[in-house]
């Protein structure tokens, strides 16, 4: 590195290396923490049960959500579909994923033909498992 140059003086720089390390590790945090806001954007009543509900699995990234709000809006993973485009969404989802397990959340006051409609679409397209997502009452 150059400081004193004879004929013309002091040559100054800005040093751009630390300011893009710094930019790439806040890059990185907000690439691995985007993903936990994501999922919890879309509100959904979900009916109550007196029993402890059964875990589907301890990996909640391998899951394929159906969400259907009281609207009844469609939603897979977090995005918004609609009804016509459902299978197709879905056969795109369990194509990539290993486990092929689907998670339904209704809202309580959606009708139980969607909740049927979703899930037998899920059951057409070869998923393994596939649930229905409830509250227990406290």
């Amino acid at each position: 590195m150059k400081i004193h140059n004879t004929s013309k003086g002091i040559i100054s720089e800005i040093n751009m290396i630390p300011l893009i390390d710094v930019m790439l590790i806040i890059l990185i945090i907000f690439m691995i923490i985007t993903p936990f806001f994501i999922n919890s954007h879309i509100q959904v009543n979900l009916p109550k049960t007196s029993s402890a509900p059964q875990t589907v699995s301890s990996n909640t990234d391998k899951i394929i959500k159906i969400t259907i709000t009281k609207n009844k809006d469609f939603y897979v993973n977090s995005k918004k579909i609609k009804i016509s485009n459902i299978e197709k969404e879905l056969t795109l989802h369990l194509s990539k994923s290993y486990e092929k397990t689907v998670l339904v959340e209704a809202d309580k006051e959606v009708s139980i033909q969607d909740v049927i409609k979703a899930i037998d679409i899920a059951k057409k397209l070869g998923a393994g498992k596939v649930g229905i997502s409830v509250r227990t009452e406290k």
